[in-house]
């Protein structure tokens, strides 16, 4: 039997897989099972909850943000909250309060800003201090280096309350009264505002800056200015919002302006004119006008 040999060209153009074994191929890598995935945190209520108040007292926000502790039968004044020794006004982070505009605390000025509020009560006055670290745990690290003001307060009896609270039992758009229940006591302490001031600023300022044809913005400057006392430019701001349009509303607040002045029988008369502005939407309204103005017949 004779042998075939290939020439060496003939040999080169073979397929590999003729040439050589073909090695068998590696398994695929197992598949990596997914992980379980992780438990949610244990979470568990507060024993002394978060608590946040926020009152716009005119043109200032305030922001007391702290924890309720309950008095939960213990004894608290004195006790459980020692007598002239620092207080956190709460429980867990320090107290904090925010005012967004300059304020003044108890006739002190207080710039606008975040600060801790810690207390030193006593039996017959407390020390309620405004700090300017109001990231801090409790009062643990307090610095009285670093107080922004203290001003004194007069503790008082008041109705029992389970949970520490901020309160504001009076307001007007310039002050507020803020008072510290827990217990059977009340702390308070009076932020002022200045707001009446500042608005009659801004008044002032929008007038100087308003259009010619706009008179919106003297009527309402002068509906403000009358509201609260300032009859001078109250009259003069009316003035040139008539002079640019004739309102049911313009008429209507200078019928007032007449009336408080005494001469209600001119009151009427204008609320007449005022009425007779009126349209197919301002029933309330003419209502409110009859309402009122016959209280000066």
């Amino acid at each position: 039997m004779r042998m075939m040999i290939l020439p060496l060209f003939l040999l080169g153009a073979v397929p590999m897989a003729a040439q050589t074994t073909t090695a068998a191929a590696a398994p695929a890598p197992a598949a990596k099972a997914p992980e379980a995935p992780k438990p949610a945190p244990l979470r568990l209520p507060r024993p002394s909850p978060n608590a946040t108040l926020t009152q716009s007292v005119g043109l200032t926000d305030i922001t007391i943000k702290y924890s309720r502790p309950g008095v939960k039968g213990r004894p608290i004044w004195g006790a459980l909250v020692p007598y002239d020794m620092v207080w956190r006004t709460g429980a867990n982070e320090a107290t904090t309060i925010t005012f967004s505009d300059d304020v003044t605390i108890e006739g002190t000025k207080l710039a606008a800003g975040t600060y801790s509020l810690h207390t030193i009560p006593s039996r017959n006055e407390w020390t309620i201090v405004f700090n300017n670290v109001s990231n801090q745990w409790g009062s643990f690290s307090y610095d009285p280096a670093k107080d922004a003001l203290r001003v004194k307060a007069k503790p008082e009896r008041a109705e029992f309350r389970e949970w520490l609270s901020f309160e504001v039992p009076e307001m007007s758009n310039d002050m507020a009264k803020i008072m510290i229940r827990w217990e059977n006591l009340g702390v308070p302490f009076t932020v002022t505002t200045g707001s009446t001031a500042k608005a009659m600023a801004n008044a002032r300022t929008a007038i100087a800056e308003a259009a010619k044809d706009d008179w919106t913005t003297p009527y309402r400057a002068a509906d403000y200015a009358f509201q609260n006392g300032d009859n001078t430019d109250a009259q003069a701001w009316l003035d040139r919002s008539m002079s640019v349009k004739q309102t049911m509303a313009g008429l209507w607040l200078k019928a007032r302006m007449q009336g408080k002045a005494g001469d209600k029988a001119t009151a009427l008369k204008t609320a007449d004119a005022a009425l007779a502005l009126a349209g197919p939407n301002d029933k309330d309204f003419a209502g409110e006008i009859r309402r009122l103005s016959d209280l000066w017949k």
